[in-house]
């Protein structure tokens, strides 16, 4: 029989999970335990990756300083959560410690992947064979360590059915993450303005991507600084209606994105090979088809999550698991 969910179901501290960071508390031993062991190893991995970067100067161009950016991030905020589970801070700590740390090695994980695979492909190969391409080879070697050992974390630190968890820690949580992240890459690839300007269904789409990103960031900063209750609707409810704005706004940018970008009959370019600037393979360079067909997968990639965050997010509202 459905029930509703109560607003507690999203907002109360785990206590089930033996790897949970409530298991670390204010303690040396906290390092042998398998979550200290985890971070142990983020730690380890990010510092060589930017260490061996650093060393050769290897990180030149936006490619290389967003994954420099991405290794030096990890390592410090990493080294903070460290540093405040053995302090036994949590209490302290300005942001809730229920969401934050799964929050942060969700984004750490999807940072680490784009690094590991846009700075070789973008920068390594373009590198002369040398003590410099070895060093960003190793280092992307050991970006892929932290990526697998950020993912590792999340997995282990999640929901499970029947727990009592905060909310970042559920499915809808991590999707949040997701949405956010995946809008930041799209952000990236329509910076330049000639991609859309005065074309009006263009400009509704990078909308869209702004209008959507700003409401599930919001999401996320009331569930990190545990102000759920200050909204006028219940949580879980302003939840529900999120996704399903986002899921019908969405859905309008995946139609009018590649109908504008790719059917002649609107302006658009067909083909690849029309764009004589994709004939250049230069590092750091990202022709504009490129970027249009990226933004185009990038939104059917984010409509799918949150139509995903609006199946979870419903049952949240109508069903007790």
């Amino acid at each position: 029989m459905a029930v509703t969910v109560t607003r507690t179901t999203i907002t109360t501290t785990t206590t089930s999970s033996g790897l949970g960071s409530s298991t670390i508390v204010g303690s040396p031993r906290a390092l042998t335990q398998p979550l200290g062991l985890l971070r142990l190893l983020q730690l380890l991995s990010t510092c060589v990756a930017f260490s061996l970067v650093a060393s050769v100067g290897a990180w030149m161009g936006p490619m290389g300083n967003w994954s420099m950016f991405t290794w030096c991030f990890c390592f410090s905020v990493t080294l903070i959560i460290l540093i405040v589970e053995l302090g036994g801070l949590q209490a302290r700590f300005p942001l809730s410690w229920r969401n934050f740390p799964i929050t942060y090695a969700c984004y750490a994980a999807l940072f680490c992947l784009s690094s590991s695979i846009i700075y070789p492909t973008t920068y390594v190969q373009f590198l002369s064979h040398g003590r410099t391409r070895d060093h960003a080879i190793a280092a992307t070697a050991f970006s892929c360590i932290a990526c697998v050992a950020y993912a590792t974390e999340v997995a282990w630190t999640r929901a499970r059915p029947g727990e009592i968890t905060g909310y970042m820690a559920t499915v809808p949580g991590l999707l949040k993450v997701l949405e956010t992240f995946v809008a930041c890459i799209i952000f990236a690839f329509i910076s330049n303005p000639s991609l859309y300007q005065q074309k009006p269904a263009l400009e509704w789409c990078v909308a869209v991507y702004a209008i959507c990103f700003i409401l599930a960031a919001i999401a996320i900063l009331l569930n990190l600084g545990d102000c759920t209750n200050m909204l006028p609707i219940p949580f879980p409810s302003f939840l529900s209606g999120l996704a399903l704005l986002s899921v019908i706004l969405y859905a309008t940018a995946l139609v009018l994105w590649p109908l504008y970008q790719f059917d002649e009959r609107y302006g658009g370019r067909s083909q690849r090979a029309r764009d004589g600037a994709c004939a250049v393979r230069h590092p750091h360079f990202v022709c504009d088809w490129d970027r249009r067909l990226a933004v185009a997968i990038l939104t059917a990639i984010n409509l799918l999550a949150y139509v995903a965050d609006l199946v979870y997010s419903a049952r949240l509202v109508f069903v007790k698991v």
